[in-house]
């Protein structure tokens, strides 16, 4: 397949940031063994949509399997904003996070009623979606529409900025000039499988990364050349036991919910967290509408799914 690498967008000359040959080298990389995923073999936006929002804070091996059972239950854009709240999440079980759930329905029903079912084909209104940031509408315009637009996460990130090094250019503005422009959806699957695979924040694999020969940080010496990525911001260290957290607590309290027919009573401490905390989290989930409450005050609280 022919690797022509066209560029120059956002005033940046891609050649001087990361040469054709590099990129060249990446995508004959994914061609040979790139990661075979369930949700690569699709060029439909609906569920491009969902697998990205599925990839977002979930290992990938886990969203191909969630992911075809989403789509049996809920197979296009207008059956998903049809379904109620509650189906929704209970197809979700399995891949946390449940906000996305939420959002992905919220997105469904905004794009039926602006643009009558069908997924906008630019950047700027998919990010106008609930929950669709500044990646996933990047990443959704690249694969399913052919735009030559940079997707960023931290894998992205490490690639580009490390391969890079300091430019003196924003990250995006890069990431975005050297898209291919005939290959923007595999090349934005190629970066992602080779942060994953080979460009780690911890141990990177640089003698097997088929991008070394013009890695800036696997030639320096001390492996952080300035402005390389080498480090990804926000990473988080330490920390209590994940039981103790409020993301196992909420998730604990849907898993009742998902669970119930009707209403679930929660009238008593949750593992670690007692019944203050119990009740604080219930009032914080029916708050974004992940829940709906009965009763509020000195008595049980009650809960369910929303219905509607």
């Amino acid at each position: 397949m022919e690797n022509r690498l066209d560029g120059g967008r956002g005033g940046l000359d891609p050649e001087t940031a990361i040469p054709p040959a590099a990129r060249e080298a990446i995508l004959d990389w994914y061609d040979a063994r790139g990661r075979s995923l369930p949700f690569r073999g699709t060029r439909d936006p609906y569920a491009i949509l969902v697998s990205e929002v599925m990839a977002q804070q979930t290992q990938i091996d886990r969203v191909g399997p969630k992911w075809s059972e989403f789509l049996a239950t809920f197979p296009s854009v207008r059956a998903l904003a049809a379904a109620s709240l509650a189906d929704v999440l209970r197809a979700w079980a399995g891949l946390g996070y449940n906000r996305r759930a939420l959002n992905l329905w919220r997105a469904t029903r905004v794009i039926v009623e602006r643009h009558d079912g069908r997924l906008p084909d630019d950047v700027d209104a998919l990010a106008e979606l609930p929950g669709i940031g500044p990646y996933t509408a990047r990443a959704v315009a690249a694969i399913a529409f052919g735009r030559a637009v940079g997707a960023i996460d931290t894998n992205v990130r490490r690639v580009v900025g490390r391969v890079a090094g300091a430019i003196g250019h924003d990250l995006q503005d890069l990431a975005d000039a050297i898209v291919p422009a005939n290959r923007p959806a595999d090349w934005t699957h190629a970066v992602m499988d080779v942060g994953a695979t080979f460009c780690r924040s911890t141990s990177p694999r640089c003698p097997e990364c088929p991008v070394r020969t013009w890695c800036r940080h696997a030639a320096a010496p001390d492996g952080r050349p300035g402005g390389s990525g080498a480090r990804v911001p926000g990473r988080r260290s330490g920390g209590g036991p994940f039981h103790r957290t409020s993301r196992w607590l909420r998730g604990r309290i849907l898993e009742r919910a998902r669970l119930a027919e009707g209403w679930t009573a929660f009238d008593g401490s949750i593992g670690d967290h007692d019944l203050d905390a119990v009740r604080a989290a219930l009032d914080a989930m029916a708050a974004e509408g992940l829940v709906e409450l009965d009763s509020i005050g000195a008595g049980p609280v009650r809960a369910r799914l929303p219905l509607s």
